[in-house]
């Protein structure tokens, strides 16, 4: 039960953080006026931003270990801005009333913004 419960708490961390992106950060948005589906559009885009970072992160980390080597890590704020840029592009397809406007400022902030807001909200609500 533990594990659903950690689940459960970093996939509605995230959701709440990506709702204060919108909120927060020019350049995201979410076109929506009702609550239900504003919840329901965090949610789905939380949900696609694990999986795009569960199948893409480690891959790319693997693949691009030299550069995270030569740039003493901080390939990882462009490589987090455009997975936060291919998340948003995804949430588009699928129809989700969210979106990214560009690479810079919106997807490179608002990945900074979702990972401190998510890290801090994981520190508040153990997941353990």
């Amino acid at each position: 039960m533990g594990f659903v419960k950690g689940v459960l708490v970093r996939l509605l961390a995230t959701a709440l953080a990506f709702w204060l992106a919108t909120l927060i950060i020019p350049g995201i948005t979410l076109d929506t006026d009702s609550v239900g589906e504003v919840v329901l559009t965090v949610v789905l885009v939380a949900v696609i931003f694990g999986v795009v970072n569960a199948v893409l992160q480690p891959i790319i980390k693997t693949l691009g270990c030299g550069l995270y080597i030569l740039t003493l890590g901080l390939i990882a704020i462009v490589v987090n801005g455009l997975l936060f840029l291919l998340t948003g592009w995804i949430a588009e397809q699928v129809d989700l009333p969210f979106s990214v406007d560009s690479f810079w400022p919106a997807a490179v902030l608002g990945a900074l913004f979702v990972s401190l807001v998510t890290w801090v909200l994981g520190l508040v609500f153990d997941r353990d």
